[in-house]
């Protein structure tokens, strides 16, 4: 069974958590969890948290009745980070003209599966 987290609305740009996404994806959670911790990005602080998120739906015994999925059998098997919403403001420049700011925002989700169902 796949349980899955996410975190919408995250305030980053979806092009600076992605290459830790890639990261991840494919890994024990174990091993995830200790590649995010030592990046130094503040994705990965995101990111970690809503695989650890997943990690205790995995675990909680109301989700996942019948037995508790062990954290060293638990593979990512999809990590996505998709795009959100954008605040959009304008900066004046030079001559009347405005130039739009985009404050871009994204969507972690977080997917993994116990070893012996895959």
């Amino acid at each position: 069974m796949a349980f899955r987290a996410s975190h919408r609305h995250a305030r980053i740009s979806p092009r600076k958590v992605r290459p830790l996404a890639d990261l991840i994806r494919g890994k024990f959670v174990d091993e995830a969890l200790e590649i995010l911790r030592f990046q130094p990005q503040r994705g990965a602080r995101m990111l970690e948290r809503v695989l650890r998120s997943a990690v205790g739906s995995a675990q909680d015994p109301e989700q996942n009745p019948g037995r508790i999925a062990r954290e060293d059998r638990l593979v990512v098997t999809d990590a996505r980070i998709d795009q959100g919403p954008m605040f959009k403001r304008i900066r004046p420049r030079a001559r009347g003209m405005a130039f739009e700011i985009k404050k871009r925002m994204a969507h972690i989700h977080v997917t993994v599966e116990d070893l012996s169902e895959l």
